[in-house]
């Protein structure tokens, strides 16, 4: 997740919008529409929640048993309903967009002006609301065609009360989370998951190899190296085990000979190639290293 703690500016908003879109994008994920709404601050949000709750009443009694015990309590709520006849009746519903006052309509206007000169595409949804009174104008969720019923995968916004309902000063703050089991799952559709691409699984055992090899695989991942260390303390045939099925391009195995002598044992698992090489050398082949595992992953 992202939070942002400290301005008011709507450009606090659409950065942490972008930054979501983009991290999405960078993963590989496609089909992502961002759905956008303001909910105002609490002066709009109560003069709203009046409406909503005069207009809901008329058909108490067609809404669903949660919708009814809502109505008094976070009438709100009603409209994230997946009722099918709620559903219905909140189509017709007013729409809090028309209950912002000045300063929320400047705040939102701004925000949509910028998402539009990041080029980042939105949806207006009047019906994306917050339930907690915390929250204040913008609100967004980033949601999958690739997914079922249950298809947002991040979810945000502006929540300018929460700090100082925690007991702290006024501080203003906006952010987002995602979810990230809904993320594996697309990953997955993907066949991008984090392992699916790694570059080294290093094998060690005993206490000297172990923290050596807790070095060599920092050095690695500091050169962009893709890098899992086995902590399971096992036997090196349950540690090779695992290794094969990591889907790995290299082996690095370190014992108690090769941590004595500073060595350490390369595999390459897809050839079966195997070289021993001094610890010191590992750095200064990382450059053949990088290319040889190009090599092997090239279909």
């Amino acid at each position: 997740g992202v939070e942002v703690l400290g301005s008011r500016d709507a450009r606090a908003d659409v950065e942490v919008i972008a930054i979501a879109t983009h991290l999405l994008q960078k993963l590989g994920l496609k089909n992502l529409n961002l759905n956008l709404n303001s909910v105002g601050n609490s002066t709009d949000r109560q003069a709203y929640r009046q409406a909503l709750v005069d207009y809901l009443t008329q058909y108490q009694d067609e809404l669903d048993p949660d919708s009814q015990d809502r109505l008094s309590r976070n009438p709100l709520r009603i409209l994230d309903s997946k009722d099918q006849r709620t559903q219905e009746i909140v189509q017709d519903a007013p729409s809090i967009l028309e209950y912002l006052g000045e300063d929320s309509r400047a705040h939102f206007e701004q925000v949509k002006q910028l998402l539009t000169a990041l080029e980042i595409p939105y949806t207006l949804n009047p019906r994306l609301v917050r339930g907690l009174d915390y929250y204040t104008h913008t609100a967004f969720e980033i949601i999958s065609d690739d997914l079922g019923a249950q298809a947002t995968v991040c979810g945000g916004g502006r929540y300018d009360g929460l700090v100082q309902e925690l007991g702290g000063p006024e501080t203003p703050a906006v952010g987002w989370a995602i979810g990230l089991e809904r993320l594996v799952i697309l990953l997955q559709q993907l066949n991008s998951l984090p392992g699916s691409s790694l570059d080294f699984y290093i094998v060690s055992r005993g206490n000297l190899a172990e923290s050596q090899a807790l070095i060599l695989a920092q050095k690695l991942r500091q050169n962009s190296f893709s890098v899992e260390l086995d902590l399971s303390g096992s036997a090196f045939g349950k540690q090779f085990k695992r290794a094969d099925r990591s889907g790995a391009a290299a082996c690095l195995v370190l014992g108690d000979a090769e941590a004595q002598q500073q060595t350490i044992k390369l595999k390459w698992l897809k050839t079966g190639e195997e070289i021993t090489i001094n610890q010191s050398d590992l750095l200064d082949k990382i450059d053949q290293f990088r290319e040889q595992i190009k090599t092997l992953k090239t279909p």
